[in-house]
């Protein structure tokens, strides 16, 4: 009984002198908090006379108990300490001296509300410990609410280590604390969003948030970028596909990060090196590599952020010439001819763009979007971005019907956004890149397009666009292309792995020398990651092609139109296993198989069943650990 004792008048003593005065920190200087895990605190110090009477009032109602335990905090959310108890039906044995409870509303940590006070009247102001960095839901308000003020106090308190040991979370008092820096108990939160947002915000959830830096703030699986300076815009990390486009939030990334003053720097790259066989009499095999580098920097710049990024291919030198071996694909030229069966290299810059955005009310955002080269808003997520196709090498046969323009030689784009929902206009070169894979290409920025996109949730996305591109193929100026292109994207997080898919249309309406044509094209993919090292995927199209025959394929075939169109049919099934992964690298060997469907008039030149098959090595970035991103901020 008298430890309890002691342990409350230790409470009492402590809350005492944060909410009293310099005087009364002179007239208490003895009291401090080391007794608090972390922290070094002398022993109050009770006279006996206090002690008698309090046993004495309690005397009546006393049932002998153990002795109550030592006070260890280590327990809360954000640190390894076991949870401070206090029995919610004693009361304090002076109940006139009774302090209110201490709010120690912390950023990153969770802490039960303590008792009330018996006595409101006689209680001081309640600690608001505001700790940027801890989340912790505010304990029971004062019921007194007219006291005075709260304090302000700034405390250098450092954080003990949790237990190698135990890997129970308890402390040790041997152990090394790291120091947590200046923590404002009484200031706003300034460097934590607000809950209700991260929750509003499209796949940031207002739970177990936590602020990383002056724009990196970690919520749940997802990491967001702050805009400016606001508490309650936030851009998710895993949100941002291609160009400005979205996608499900709730997706792995697999990037490499770094804090550096007031930067936030990334990279994400992908690396696929192996055998290309497309199979038929118009088919070869090559040895080829598949490819893709992108730095990204974000930079607070007067009320909004500014983001930076990069992207560059070397496949110029690692495609065979000509392309990539890719059956019934097409689109651009080489040599001046148009590529039949084959998918033509990337440029070497493929988007070297900056947006700006800027917070507009609490919840919406104005942005504007500059690339050269870059992407408009035009089309799902380009490709080789989807995570519905992360494991697959290959290009998608609609490619020029769905997302071809995600490398366009001058774009603008301005948009807004407003919770789950994001509309977007740009004007650009719609003109595809010529041959020369090495420069800059100049053309008149003729071209215009919009789009809608709509996220309900962290795991759904859905965008339709539309867009009017002038003379987008060199070989054929006098073309142009009306585009429209609905897309729907599904991800949803696995136990120990992930599945993501999509649904994409594109159809170009072409119109030249007074001659039309409307080309669909309808692409489901969908990728499966189990048992966290292996993954299953697939790809089905069909694809409207009239730019597969040379003109001594159709005097062959005995057809006269000059761009007689094709219902093409490719299914892909294949798969994947990492060999090594770790934060910088994730290794994996893959293969896949496509079967096609098309008419029997291209019997002659395809072959009746044509099979294709690749086997590759995969590189990227290993996925983002959260738990490894919180303890390295």
């Amino acid at each position: 009984m008298f430890s309890l004792h002691k342990n409350l008048l230790l409470i009492i003593a402590v809350v005492t002198f944060l909410a009293m005065g310099q005087a009364v920190f002179a007239q208490h200087e003895g009291h401090d908090m080391s007794k608090m895990p972390g922290m070094s605190k002398a022993k109050p110090k009770v006279k006996a006379k206090t002690k008698r009477k309090a046993a004495r009032k309690r005397k009546p109602t006393v049932r002998r108990k153990q002795p109550a335990k030592k006070h260890d905090m280590s327990s809360m959310p954000g640190m390894n300490m076991p949870g401070h108890k206090m029995p919610a039906s004693s009361p304090s044995p002076n109940p006139q001296a009774s302090p209110q409870p201490m709010d120690m509303n912390m950023p990153g940590m969770n802490m039960p509300a303590s008792s009330p006070s018996p006595n409101p009247q006689a209680s001081p102001q309640p600690m608001d410990m505001n700790m940027p960095g801890m989340n912790m839901p505010a304990s029971s308000l004062s019921p007194n609410p007219q006291a005075s003020p709260q304090q302000k106090m700034d405390m250098n308190m450092p954080m003990p280590a949790a237990s190698p040991a135990t890997g129970t979370g308890h402390t040790h008092g041997n152990q090394p604390a790291a120091p947590m820096g200046n923590m404002d108990m009484n200031a706003p939160n300034s460097g934590e969003p607000a809950s209700g947002a991260m929750k509003d915000m499209p796949g940031m959830s207002g739970t177990d948030s936590m602020n990383l830096g002056p724009l990196m703030v970690m919520a749940g699986n997802d990491m967001g970028i702050r805009v400016g300076s606001s508490d309650t815009n936030i851009m998710s990390m895993g949100a941002m596909g291609s160009g400005t486009t979205w996608q499900p939030s709730s997706g792995p990334m697999h990037m490499i990060h770094k804090q550096s003053g007031d930067w936030l720097l990334m990279f994400h790259y992908n690396a696929v090196v192996g055998v290309n066989r497309q199979g038929g009499p118009r088919g070869v095999t090559k040895f080829e590599s598949a490819n893709w580098f992108m730095p990204m920097a974000y930079h607070k710049l007067g009320k909004g952020t500014l983001q930076l990024r990069g992207m560059f291919s070397f496949e110029p030198f690692t495609f065979p010439p000509g392309g990539s071996p890719l059956l019934f694909q097409t689109g651009e030229t080489y040599k001046g001819q148009p590529l039949i069966d084959r998918q033509h290299p990337h440029d070497l810059f493929m988007e070297l763009s900056a947006q700006y955005t800027h917070p507009v009310g609490e919840r919406g955002t104005w942005f504007t979007y500059f690339g050269y080269p870059g992407e408009p808003a035009l089309g799902p997520v380009a490709f080789m971005h989807r995570m519905s196709a992360s494991e697959n090498p290959a290009a998608t046969l609609a490619h020029h019907l769905q997302d071809s323009t995600h490398i366009a030689f001058g774009v603008l784009t301005t948009g807004f956004t407003y919770r789950w929902l994001k509309l977007e206009g740009s004007i650009f070169n719609g003109r595809e890149p010529d041959e020369n894979r090495y420069n800059f290409d100049a053309h008149k920025w003729n071209s215009r397009s919009a789009r809608i996109s709509i996220m309900p949730n962290q795991n759904w996305v859905i965008q339709a666009s539309y867009g009017f591109l002038r003379s987008p193929e060199a070989s054929e100026a006098d073309t142009d292309i009306r585009r429209t292109t609905a897309s729907v994207q599904y991800n949803k997080p696995l136990k120990r792995g992930n599945w993501a898919s999509a649904f994409v249309w594109g159809r170009n309406h072409t119109s030249s020398s007074g001659e039309t044509h409307n080309l669909n094209g309808y692409t489901f993919e969908s990728t499966v990651n189990f048992l966290d090292k292996n993954y299953l995927y697939t790809r089905l199209e069909l694809v409207d092609k009239n730019e597969l025959l040379r003109a001594v394929d159709r005097a062959r075939l005995g057809i006269t139109d000059d761009h007689p169109s094709f219902r093409i049919g490719a299914y892909t099934f294949g798969g994947a296993r990492e060999l090594f992964t770790n934060n910088n690298v994730s290794m994996a060997l893959g293969s896949d198989v496509t079967f096609y469907s098309k008419p029997a008039v291209l019997d002659q030149l395809y072959g009746n069943n044509p099979v294709s098959w690749k086997i590759f090595l995969r590189f990227r970035p290993g996925k983002m650990d959260m738990s490894s991103t919180h303890s390295t901020h």
